[in-house]
């Protein structure tokens, strides 16, 4: 049995919450002990977890990564209360998550790691921060500063974590790479072949890294026929279209779906889930919007519901909600961007390269064009089966065994 910490932003919400909390889970179920430390929002009440900082700390960060770019360097008070309580949990196991998100002091946070080489460090990379100086993705912009110029002059420095005065992209990036490579028993993971891949040609190249795909809960997320009186009643309308985001803009590809509003008759409805203020006031009043829900029962069931689903994402890792709309039964037409194809499995869906090829499978699926299969869909995205590996690396990492076995 190991004594498990993971560490991340937010537990028990959000994609990365949940995932830290099904590790838990599953963890435990082996026998385990887990703890959980988090940074933001609440918890559930059924986990062992610590609280790192509180809303001063918080807004302290968020105040230091405006001003002067330095997401990640604040919160020392609230880390260095955080590293007292990882030396009376004593772990044998720390597993990272998000480790931005206005929290926690990375140079305190691995300056610990670096002191202590008997704890084994697990770092599962949900985007691209961990390389950079600054953005979280850099995809769309074509932007690879971060290979050969040590990421001079961020031209996502007013996107998350924003800052709205100070460029120190070059220097977080020299600070991170000092910071992040001298932990002698970090295991890397993650979500998608992609993220591996770029993992591997940045300053990260020399820790072992392996592909642990995000899965979901299909006891959850499963096909369902609804009536026209349930949740969500459509039956003005001839067809649907779903989109389902943590907020759309820009990189959601708002713009295709807009576009798809005036290239689309009318009767089929498009029907966007996870719509922000800001979303709405790009959104055409002809394009069904919905805030964002934690409802699962009505997700479900707007899946179920839907004739194609579509992500028309320009930057993603490995986006769940195309595994969660195919586990429902329905299509999914996605595009050619990091990890997001990896997330179709040949007889569930489509990759567009680009927005005429986009429509044009859209208009094929909708005039039942394409036969779909959706029989073995659960082995490839159930999060138990997939976060078994998880828990295969939790007890071999103490051993130097693991190459062969991931």
């Amino acid at each position: 049995m190991s004594k498990i910490l993971f560490i991340n932003s937010v537990c028990g919400s959000g994609s990365t919450g949940r995932i830290c909390t099904d590790l838990y889970d599953l963890a435990e179920k082996k026998g385990h002990k887990c703890y959980i430390a988090y940074g933001r929002g609440n918890a559930p009440e059924s986990y062992n977890t610590i609280k790192i900082g509180n809303k001063l700390d918080l807004f302290s960060h968020v105040f230091f990564s405006r001003v002067f770019d330095r997401h990640g360097f604040a919160s020392k008070k609230a880390t260095k209360k955080f590293i007292q309580k990882i030396e009376d949990i004593n772990p044998d196991i720390i597993h990272l998550h998000n480790l931005h998100g206005y929290y926690v002091n990375i140079r305190l946070l691995f300056n610990y790691f670096k002191k202590n080489p008997n704890i084994q460090i697990i770092w599962t990379l949900h985007d691209c921060w961990s390389f950079t100086g600054h953005c979280t993705y850099f995809t769309y912009s074509k932007c690879y500063k971060w290979i050969n110029n040590e990421c001079q002059n961020c031209q996502y420095k007013n996107k998350y974590p924003q800052s709205y005065l100070l460029n120190n992209s070059h220097s977080n990036y020299i600070l991170k790479k000092h910071l992040f490579n001298q932990v002698p028993n970090l295991t890397l993971v993650t979500p998608s072949k992609w993220l591996a891949s770029l993992v591997k040609i940045s300053y990260l190249k020399t820790y072992r890294t392996l592909v642990i795909n995000n899965g979901i809960d299909i006891n959850k997320f499963k096909q369902n026929k609804y009536d026209n009186n349930s949740i969500s009643n459509y039956s003005n309308y001839n067809k649907i279209i779903l989109g389902v985001a943590n907020g759309f803009g820009e990189r959601k590809g708002l713009d295709w779906f807009i576009k798809l509003r005036s290239d689309l008759p009318l009767e089929i409805a498009i029907v966007l889930v996870g719509v922000d203020k800001k979303d709405k006031t790009f959104i055409p009043s002809d394009i069904i919007t919905i805030d964002k829900t934690n409802n699962i029962d009505e997700l479900v069931e707007l899946y179920s519901k839907a004739d194609v689903f579509v992500n028309p994402t320009r930057e993603d890792n490995y986006p769940t909600v195309n595994l969660e709309a195919q586990a429902c039964g329905t299509p999914v037409i996605t595009t050619n961007v990091g990890g997001s194809p990896e997330t179709i499995f040949n007889t569930t869906g489509l990759v567009a390269e680009n927005y005429d090829q986009f429509l044009k499978y859209i208009k094929d699926v909708l005039n039942n064009k394409y036969k779909f299969n959706f029989t073995s869909i659960n082995q490839k995205v159930d999060r138990y089966l997939l976060f078994d590996k998880y828990i295969e690396l939790y007890e071999r990492i103490r051993n130097e065994d693991i190459n062969n076995r991931f």
